[in-house]
């Protein structure tokens, strides 16, 4: 899984609150066998003009010229909320998305981003909509920077902006490690664990 550290990017605001899970990546959409490929079903009702069709919806923000290659969302409160599908973050991982900002977010939703690369950072709305604001005059220059070893949110503006994340999130996210690299990590230690557990009930391991 790619590390982040320091992540410049082209940033599209998407304010709507309670974005759920079947906005991001409609049902329809989950018929791959692998990850690759999902970012194209990503918003498809937003972003296509028929369900189903791959006929683009000019309107839609990820579809205008100067949002191309966005790397970075702007969300409303409670973004991910619904199901627990994991392939919304597939998708948006797939995509091209390395981060999230919103007020808030879909605890499921924000567990599944760092499992898979992917930074949810929880500001202040009135920040996100500042921030939104900036972006939004000339989006290929206004990018956003975010330092995760020093936790802050920079704008193009020079204005930077403070955020929290545990401290285990943020060392996945900077190691570039996902659960089961995570659980490698302590394989000593499980070696050991068994080892003595052999010892004194041997009768499980028969």
């Amino acid at each position: 899984m790619n590390k982040i550290t320091v992540h410049s990017g082209t940033a599209a605001p998407i304010l709507r609150n309670n974005v759920d899970t079947d906005a991001i990546i409609p049902s329809r959409e989950m018929k791959r066998v692998s990850r690759k490929g999902l970012g194209e079903g990503l918003f498809a009702t937003w972003r296509y003009t028929l369900p189903g069709s791959r006929e683009e919806n000019p309107d839609f923000i990820l579809n205008q010229p100067a949002y191309v290659g966005t790397s970075i969302l702007l969300a409303g409160a409670n973004f991910g909320c619904g199901s627990s599908r994991e392939h919304a973050v597939w998708a948006l991982r797939d995509y091209g998305i390395r981060v999230i900002i919103a007020p808030s977010f879909g605890s499921i939703f924000y567990s599944n981003c760092i499992r898979n690369g992917i930074l949810p950072i929880e500001l202040a709305e009135d920040t996100v909509n500042a921030l939104a604001a900036d972006v939004t005059q000339v989006p290929e220059n206004n990018k956003l920077t975010i330092d995760l070893p020093q936790q802050r949110v920079i704008a193009a503006t020079g204005s930077s902006y403070p955020f929290m994340i545990n401290a285990a999130a943020k060392e996945m996210l900077i190691e570039g490690l996902d659960g089961i690299a995570l659980t490698l990590q302590s394989v000593d230690k499980i070696d050991g664990f068994e080892q003595r557990d052999r010892e004194q009930r041997p009768w499980i391991y028969l």
